[in-house]
């Protein structure tokens, strides 16, 4: 696939010639501004805390010589266009979530989430231990992208709903918001996916445009008010078990930075992940007690419920074998998955039990 050929002939090609001297690296005395699209509106709880802290964190590691300029949607291009806007050239970086990409190309759902998949730390096994960096870099060849994790959300919760959910039958027409691969999992339950950017979520669950969303987890849910909306909230999703957050840098920029500034943005990136996860887990219980304190009612989905998901998530997964590299990533990504659960599960995962069973917490 010559992504690159595409891109100058196409529309989007034609607005990044026009905004040219947007794009162009800025240089100073030595020193070099990237311009960073993000699908996140300033402020938002986890998603751009991750982008601030890189953006904080780059400045930081290079004593001011590589910096980046945030660009929240609307300030460059929309949430969603940030993919684009980067492959092509507009703008020299984003912070995003993969999936929103599968459009693109299916194999990008494991650079964020998907259906039953890894831990944050055992995406972040992955990726920098299991060949995970490798593929997103093979991947980002076909759309002139150096790929890098910034972030990750950890588990994000099952989602606010109007009411409850007893059976997955109550999935079928219900109005939901959730990307990715995941999304796909519940329109094979009938449901009715939207994929809408975060800053537009509170007023589609208001308005009744949704019957419910999946957003992160207690901290950014609280934040941004679902809970003045909806009472039901689903606490555990079988969807994004660990959230990873993407800062991919267009390839030609990427090739063009020092080795000192390219060391700087990746380590800086696995700064981010480590931090903000850190910062979004200690912080979830509290926010969760918030919530239950404003009228939330907190659920679980039941084992019928979960066994729905899983049937369907299967289908969703075989769906897309037939992508060559789809299936590497794939195969991959479990390889690494089985190989951190075989001692995880033994370890942290029965202390765990055992501290909740003889403690309580």
């Amino acid at each position: 696939m010559d992504r690159r050929s595409f891109l100058k002939t196409s529309a989007l090609g034609g607005t990044a010639a026009a905004a040219t001297t947007l794009a162009a690296p800025a240089y100073a005395q030595g020193k070099r501004t990237l311009t960073m699209v993000t699908s996140w509106p300033r402020g938002f709880a986890v998603l751009d805390d991750a982008a601030t802290y890189l953006e904080n964190f780059v400045s930081e590691l290079s004593d001011g010589s590589l910096t980046i300029e945030k660009k929240a949607p609307g300030e460059l291009v929309g949430a969603l266009e940030v993919f684009d806007a980067v492959s092509s050239g507009q703008a020299d970086m984003y912070h995003s979530a993969d999936y929103y990409f599968i459009g693109q190309h299916p194999g990008y759902a494991y650079f964020t989430a998907v259906p039953f998949g890894g831990t944050a730390q055992e995406v972040t096994n992955w990726y920098h231990h299991g060949g995970g960096e490798e593929l997103h870099d093979e991947l980002g060849q076909i759309f002139n992208m150096k790929g890098l994790l910034a972030g990750n959300s950890g588990s994000q919760s099952g989602g606010w709903f109007r009411k409850e959910i007893n059976s997955a039958d109550d999935f079928n027409g219900l109005k939901f918001r959730m990307p990715g691969l995941g999304g796909k999992v519940l329109g094979k339950l009938g449901a009715s996916v939207q994929n809408i950017p975060g800053g537009e979520l509170y007023q589609a669950l208001s308005s009744g445009a949704l019957d419910g969303l999946e957003w992160v987890g207690p901290m950014a849910d609280e934040r941004a008010g679902f809970q003045e909306v909806a009472k039901v909230y689903y606490t555990a999703g079988f969807h994004e078990p660990g959230s990873a957050l993407a800062a991919n840098v267009n390839l030609d920029v990427w090739n063009e930075l020092s080795d000192h500034h390219k060391a700087v943005l990746r380590y800086a990136s696995m700064a981010v992940t480590h931090y903000q996860l850190a910062e979004t887990l200690a912080n979830n219980g509290a926010a969760l007690a918030r919530l239950q304190a404003q009228g939330v009612k907190t659920l679980q989905f039941s084992d019928d419920v979960w066994d729905a998901f899983g049937r369907a998530s299967a289908e969703v997964m075989d769906e897309n074998m037939g992508d060559e590299l789809f299936a590497k990533i794939r195969g991959s990504f479990e390889t690494s998955l089985a190989n951190s659960a075989s001692w995880i599960n033994k370890s942290d995962g029965f202390y765990v039990q055992q501290r909740v069973r003889v403690l309580g917490q």
